[in-house]
């Protein structure tokens, strides 16, 4: 897809988005913004660029899969950057979230809307200078959670109840996309 026309369908996802609370509507403007003024917003050159994620759930159990990020020294949920060409955020997302856990059969849960927007800081590593990331973050869930496998020693997988999911992370923002989907298992 031409750059201009995937900023363009970015610029619609996020037109009908609502954003909940001051902070939430603040990083969304910011993402508006960029998709408004870049062709390529999801460009990694770009100091603040987009990015996709998703929270896995095993919906029967309400545990939650957390990925140990090393360069965030944090656990977190799965995701990351577009490849060259892609621009849908559900498809990056999903990808992602394949490519990071190994679980084939991973669905967009309860539906497949756009769940939460945010900008992240993401410090200097692997060559890059500190940037930020406005991730866009949907909900995923596998009906085999025992298939899940780490891409790599380095990248640990823990499946968590809601509690201990809130106890593994420090980041406030992934605090509420928990709290968003731990709404939704109620």
């Amino acid at each position: 897809m031409e750059p201009h026309a995937a900023s363009s369908r970015l610029a619609a996802l996020l037109d009908q988005y609502g954003p909940r609370g001051t902070a939430e509507t603040a990083d969304l403007r910011r993402v508006q913004d960029l998709a408004e003024a870049n062709l390529d917003p999801w460009r990694r050159d770009l100091p603040l660029h987009v990015t996709a994620s998703a929270l896995i759930v095993h919906p029967p159990t309400a545990r939650v899969l957390l990925r140990w990020h090393q360069r965030q020294q944090a656990w977190l949920q799965v995701g990351g950057h577009g490849d060259p060409g892609e621009s849908d955020p559900l498809a990056i997302a999903l990808r992602e979230a394949a490519e990071e856990t190994g679980l084939a059969d991973l669905v967009p849960w309860p539906d497949a809307r756009l769940r939460h927007v945010v900008i992240v800081d993401v410090p200097a590593g692997k060559g890059e200078p500190a940037h930020e990331h406005a991730d866009l973050r949907y909900f995923m869930a596998t009906q085999a959670p025992e298939t899940a496998r780490a891409e790599n020693q380095d990248a640990p997988l823990r499946w968590l109840f809601m509690t201990e999911a809130r106890e593994a992370t420090s980041e406030a923002n992934l605090l509420e996309t928990l709290g968003r989907l731990g709404r939704l298992l109620a």
